[in-house]
């Protein structure tokens, strides 16, 4: 551009007139000699109309004379036409310029909402400075509003209008005013040194009428430039004419035309450098954010429009620059700026160095913190992207692919738009893009702006594949309530779709009408329509285009899922709310009279061949009997009575069995749906009690029919028979009569035991089996992968169809024991489903899940003893597995032993009972044949509350013998460590003597095994866990190493103990017995036998006697007791091993208010151990014998 020239500073007046400014002062004299105007005319001012103001202006007497409206109030009430306005103006400027360019002068001022006004006066005798110097002293400081920052309806256009006015007032003045280097020269210095202001309200309205009159120049500029081209044209044209014909006088005008417009456009230039180094260069960088936004905008048009002179690097720098701006207003005009270049093709070469400087700030843009910022650098980079693709690397294209997924629609459709540009314009395949599009399976607002240069955020999910690492969750992450201008956008959007839709899809149909992919995915459409637009859009031709194409695609297609999408195609346009409803119907009702009479003439005549029906008959057949399915899934056919045909062709397959395998299958399926669509009316209240017998009779044959398949060869037919087996049998179930439907209560149907049995039977043939049985595919090992998952999966809805009817009660409950019990062994396939099993059956009934639990827990015994046999190792993987599975059982009652408390006593009540159920097959003493089930059962037992154990304890005696209490071998340790399991942390049970001393002994038996390191080593294990936090599992282990069952041991001497075990002389007192001599004066034996005979005799015998005598076995064994066992330490008590824990006569009493078989468990909570010291008698302190509590639990002991 051409320098600007110098201008100055001051306002320029001439002084050489002795005019002055007045009231009646008219301004007739031309100071400078360029007035153009006509003597005699009216100021501009003079045309208004007078008012109550007049002759004043914000308070100010006028000096002028003028007695009209002010060019600030014209333009504030915005009533006049502009242009008027401008006209009058430029008539008082034609008649005296310096009364006009005052008025000019006072209406920058007053819309920067200063009082002051600057008198004729000051216009002729101070200089710039001071004359802004004196309007600051008059501004008023108490409210920092002025005209463009007020708010309210009267100044709501004031910002417009005073735009329009500057832009207007240089268009009309374009060809005259604006080149008599007086006005525009006022004007530029005035504006220059108010934009330089320290007063906001000057800079911001001076910057904003600086920028608006640089615009207004540059489309001066712009049109001089034309006619500079034009005029060239001409001229160059007249030159090359031959000498004959060409006009000199003509070239002589052409050429001082064309050197005209060149002084006025150097003038033009040079007024636009003025302005842009004088204002824009100082004020882009302004503090005030507005300032800032006003100077990018205006620079971002002027680029546009004269780009020869503006679209350069000099300029394009203080965009690059500003796009870093710390206010999102500002980089907003930075982007919408730049937008407006990058959209014309010719300007794209222009921008090539500033996109390299500047493209990687623009991709960074796209996550601004402002959405409007963000949302407008991505549609800015869809530009880039539309001009060329070289631009953006693959890094830059994948940030803005992830904005598809931004929860603010607005980022996510500009992001979409991007993505739309993107692919289109590689794959050249607009179809595909559909494709994709409805692939995701959701079109709530799908392609609402696709040909409208914007598209729906539901659209950008189509390229999901590209953020594999990020699951698609737009659809259903969180769910916002739309506002309604959202609403009102997305029905605009389905109306927009519908329009374009409803035209288009028709030949898309037709064109891909062989493409079973691309047909299924097309038909999805018409189900988002807005179907009132068939009618109000007059697309009725549309419409039957469309219905056409649906039926031919029936016609040619077999295809499951494209069949399924012509139905639902159907289904979405039968809506009787809209008048197209019966133009569909009637296409509806004539395709499915053929298909139902085709079907029937080729199943008649296919039934009648029977064995020599050929594979084309069975075709015909089957495809027919395809689409009549599809269809029924979504239509009520039920006036084409299906029932009857399909039950023929059923029937006659059970009784043949050479029917194929799809026929039957489609078949089953097809009458499932009629049974279905019969039981949707009849709920609706409006059929007749005839209709109520006759889908009685048919629900109930038809379940037979299902019923008789599951024996059927082939496994697909089986499936597809338990299916639907399972859905009636659950539809129909008890539930049905729920809700306000108690007429429905004669289709209930429960299934018989047989039924039951046999759908049992199915699941535990066909879905507990292993993967290679299942599957023989050999097409390689990602098919063979394929195929055992989609196996896997058909496995796993079946098995969760069965378990449905048993969580819905249909299925007796404990059918699921043969379900829980596989839950270890096919956790990986069925383990959450098994798992939520047992969770909604604890819900339902905790008693009954519970003996379910423990029921599949017997089964897994009782094969184990069937594949073992009775003699099996209880470390074998079999019984180890039955333990875990126990364990795991256990874990699901949680931790709240109150909820779970009946639950978890039932279940060790049924334990307890199938562990003594059957006898010992090694006859009379040897132990029951499932005794080791309370090795499993002991899993439980942390699950009971402490006063539940010695209830379950007591249970537990009553299956017991007193020689099984006595037993020590191995074969009675899951008896040993169940009754240790319900002692640990229950020792707040009274516990027997017999108890005791039996316990002791036998530990006493068993050192003579052990040496003695080994029992030193124990029983300091022991010393290091109390007694309460000893689990069963070392109670356990403890009584491995002390069976208690050896012929008459003999007591062991006190000098043959390891001396670390020794004791202090004080603590065994005169008790302590001679080295290597037998204790007297009673052995093990005889003690057992005679406490077997007290135990026979009758209770008179006296209490002294009783506690005497058992006094004497104490003494006797005290000494063996405290030296023989490591299981009792001085700060303990003694740990007892018989299950007669408490005395006969308090069993005696529990067990006349105590219904075993609901095992009624309400006890007083347990003692703690303090307590228990202070309620229980020492039965090992002599002074305590005589006690009569001792006596008294002695002689119950004894009664019983």
């Amino acid at each position: 551009m051409i320098a600007a020239p110098e201008i100055p500073s001051e306002f320029a007046y001439t002084q050489d007139t002795d005019t002055r400014f007045s009231s009646d002062t008219d301004f007739s004299e031309d100071p400078d000699g360029r007035s153009g105007g006509k003597k005699g005319k009216k100021a501009a001012g003079e045309k208004g109309k007078g008012g109550k103001g007049a002759g004043r202006i914000n308070g100010h007497h006028q000096e002028n004379g003028m007695e009209n409206m002010m060019l600030f109030e014209v333009v504030k009430l915005g009533r006049s036409a502009m242009q008027s306005v401008v006209d009058d103006w430029i008539e008082s400027y034609k008649h005296d310029r310096d009364v006009a360019l005052l008025d000019l002068i006072n209406f920058f001022i007053q819309c920067s909402g200063c009082k002051g006004v600057v008198s004729g006066e000051m216009f002729r005798n101070m200089q710039n400075s001071e004359i802004i110097r004196r309007m600051t002293e008059e501004f008023d400081e108490d409210s920092g509003d002025y005209p463009l920052t007020i708010a309210g309806p009267q100044w709501k256009k004031f910002k417009s209008s005073f735009c329009e006015f500057i832009s207007v007032l240089v268009r009309q003045c374009q060809y005259s005013i604006i080149y008599d280097e007086y006005m525009m020269d006022t004007v530029i210095s005035l504006l220059t040194g108010l934009s330089d202001s320290q007063v906001r309200a000057f800079r911001h309205t001076s910057t904003l009428a600086a920028m608006k009159l640089m615009t207004a120049l540059v489309n001066v500029a712009l049109n001089l430039s034309i006619n500079m081209d034009n005029t060239q044209r001409q001229y160059e044209a007249e030159r090359n004419k031959m000498v004959a014909k060409r006009a000199n006088d003509r070239l002589e005008l052409l050429l001082q035309k064309r050197k005209e417009l060149q002084e006025n456009q150097d003038e033009i230039e040079n007024m636009m450098n003025a302005i842009f180094k004088g204002v824009f260069v100082h004020r882009y960088r302004d503090s005030i954010a507005e300032i800032r936004a006003i100077c990018i905008e205006e620079i971002g048009v002027w680029m546009k429009l004269y780009s020869d002179a503006f679209l350069n690097d000099s300029y394009l720098k203080y965009v690059g620059w500003t796009m870093h701006d710390k206010q999102g207003e500002v980089r907003l005009k930075c982007l919408t700026a730049l937008q407006g270049l990058y959209y014309s093709r010719e300007l794209n070469a222009r921008l090539e160095l500033f996109t390299s400087r500047f493209k990687d700030r623009i991709v960074s843009m796209t996550l601004d913190k402002e959405y409007d910022v963000a949302v407008q650098a991505i549609k800015l980079l869809t530009l880039v992207l539309n001009s060329t693709d070289e631009v953006l690397t693959p890094e830059d294209c994948e940030s803005v692919y992830h904005l598809v997924y931004s929860a603010h629609r607005p980022v996510a459709v500009a992001a979409g738009e991007f993505l739309f540009k993107k692919y289109v314009r590689h794959e050249l395949n607009f179809f595909r893009f559909i494709l994709a599009v409805i692939l995701l399976g959701t079109l709530k607002v799908v392609v609402c702006k696709i040909f409208n240069k914007c598209c729906s955020a539901d659209i950008l999910q189509f390229r999901i594949s590209l953020v594999l690492e990020k699951p698609s969750n737009l659809c259903a992450s969180h769910v916002q309530v739309m506002t309604a201008k959202e609403k009102k956008t997305q029905l605009d959007d389905r109306t927009r779709m519908t329009e374009l839709f409803a035209v288009a899809l028709p030949p898309l149909l037709a064109k891909y009408a062989v493409d079973a992919e691309k047909v299924t995915n097309l038909l999805q459409l018409p189900q988002f329509f807005d179907l009132e637009i068939y009618t109000t859009g007059r697309l009725e031709k549309h419409l039957e285009s469309l219905l056409r194409q649906i039926r031919e695609i029936v016609e040619k297609h077999t295809d499951t899922e494209v069949l399924e999408s012509c139905s639902k195609t159907y289904h979405a346009l039968c809506n009787e709310e809209f008048t197209i409803f019966n133009r569909v119907d009637i296409a509806r009702s004539q395709l499915l009279d053929e298909l139902v009479d085709k079907f029937n003439r080729l199943l008649e005549d296919f039934l009648q061949e029977g064995e020599d029906a050929d594979e084309d008959d069975a075709y015909q057949v089957l495809s027919t009997l395809k689409r009549i399915t599809a269809f029924h899934n979504a239509h009520d056919l039920s006036g084409w009575d299906l029932f009857t045909s399909n039950f023929k062709l059923l029937n006659t397959g059970i009784e043949n069995g050479d029917m194929p395998e799809q026929i039957v299958i489609h078949s089953l399926q097809c009458t499932h749906y009629v049974i279905l669509w019969h039981l949707a009316k009849l709920s609706e209240g409006s059929s007749r009690k005839d209709d109520m017998v006759t889908l009685r009779k048919q629900m109930r044959a038809f379940c037979m029919m299902c019923q008789r398949y599951l024996t059927n060869v082939n496994t697909a037919v089986k499936e597809q028979a338990f299916t639907i087996l399972c859905d009636l049998l659950l539809i129909f179930s008890h539930q049905m009569v729920s809700g306000g439907r108690e007429h429905l209560e004669p289709l209930v149907y429960s299934p018989e035991d047989s039924l039951q049995s046999e759908l049992l039977s199915f699941i535990l043939n066909h879905v507990f089996i292993d993967q290679d049985d299942d599957t023989n595919s050999t097409d390689g090992q990602q098919d063979d992968e394929a195929v055992k998952i989609e196996a896997l999966h058909k496995r796993r809805n079946l098995l969760a169809a069965y378990c449905k009817l048993i969580i819905y009660c249909v299925v007796e409950m404990k059918t699921g024991a043969d379900i829980f019990k596989q839950y270890m062994r096919y956790y990986n396939d069925y383990g959450d489903i098994i798992k939520e099993t047992m969770s909604k059956t604890r819900q339902i009934d905790k008693i009954q899940c519970a003996k379910t639990l423990i029921l599949s827990l017997q089964q897994l015994f009782n094969e184990m003893l069937s594949e073992l046999g009775h003699g099996f190792d209880r470390s074998s993987s079999a019984f180890c597995g039955i333990k875990e599975l126990a364990r795991r059982f256990s874990l699901t009652f949680g931790l709240d032993q109150v909820k779970t408390r009946d639950a978890i006593a039932m279940l060790h009540k049924d334990g307890i009972e199938f562990a003594f159920k059957e006898p010992s097959p090694q006859g009379e003493g040897g132990p029951p044949l499932n005794l080791a089930f309370l090795d499993i059962l002991s899993e439980f037992s942390s699950k009971l509350m402490r006063q539940d154990k010695r209830t379950v304890h007591m249970y537990l005696e009553r299956f017991m013998t007193f020689q099984m209490a006595l037993q020590r071998e191995d074969c009675w340790l899951p008896l040993i460590s169940y009754r240790n399991s319900l002692q640990a942390g229950g020792d707040d049970d009274t516990m027997s003597v017999m108890s005791g001393y039996s316990s002791r002994g036998s530990s006493i038996r068993s050192k003579k095994t052990k040496p003695p390191a080994a029992t030193a080593g124990t029983s300091a294990a022991k010393r290091k866990l109390p007694e309460e936090e000893s689990s069963s599992s070392e109670v356990w282990h403890q009584s491995m190493q002390t069976p208690v069952m050896m012929p008459s041991p003999h007591l062991t001497s006190t000098a043959m103990r390891d001396p670390k075990r020794g004791r202090d002389d004080s603590y065994m007192g005169h008790h302590q017995q001679t080295p290597q001599h037998h204790q007297t004066p009673m052995d093990y034996n005889s003690q057992v036998t005679w406490m077997l005979a007290q135990r026979q005799q009758e209770e008179a015998r006296q209490q002294q006697e009783r506690a005497m005598n058992y006094a004497k076995l104490r003494t006797n064994l005290q000494h063996a007791i405290r030296r023989g066992t490591g299981l009792m330490e001085d700060d303990e008590e003694p740990i007892v091993e018989d299950v007669m824990m408490s005395s006969e006569g308090r069993m005696d009493d529990l067990n006349e208010g105590m219904d075993f078989d609901t095992m009624d468990i309400d006890l007083p909570p347990s003692k703690n151990r303090r307590e228990r010291s202070e309620l229980k008698p020492d039965y090992f302190d002599p002074a305590s014998i005589m006690d009569e509590s001792v006596s008294s639990t002695y002689a119950s002991l004894r009664s019983g």
